[in-house]
């Protein structure tokens, strides 16, 4: 069983997308999730408070800031504009999949754990995440 979710973004984000997840979801197997873009990430991450979102979103600025800050000024992949490579770098350090258990029809997640895309660019996009679930 497999389809693919498309997620809308606004640009710099944290988007859950954990019901379209849940209302897909049947029976017992383990769900695996897939992001198909080198500039964005997937996360489990809680989904009661607000905060939570913003203060990854913060660290993250900080952690890898635009390629027009002079702290990365060693990028050389600078053409596609000042958030592109720092999107990379995120990707590269946050997770592009995820493993669920699903039991009985539900997803196997923890009371405030919410389903997320994480969005690494500026401008919107149209982000397509492959969900295989495997039966048994």
């Amino acid at each position: 069983m497999h389809t693919t979710f498309t997620i809308s973004t606004r640009g710099q984000g944290i988007y859950e997308f954990t019901r379209d997840v849940a209302d897909w979801v049947r029976g017992d197997g383990l769900l695996t999730l897939f992001i198909r873009h080198t500039s964005a990430s997937l996360l489990i991450q809680e989904n009661a408070d607000p905060e939570v979102k913003v203060d990854l979103l913060n660290y993250f600025a900080r952690l890898v800031p635009p390629s027009t800050d002079p702290s990365m000024s060693y990028l050389t992949h600078t053409y596609e504009g000042p958030d592109d490579m720092p999107a990379h770098i995120k990707a590269a350090i946050l997770p592009i999949s995820l493993t669920i258990p699903v039991i009985g029809g539900r997803l196997a997640l923890g009371t405030w754990q919410g389903i997320y895309l994480f969005e690494h660019r500026d401008r919107p996009h149209r982000r397509e995440v492959v969900a295989k679930l495997i039966q048994g």
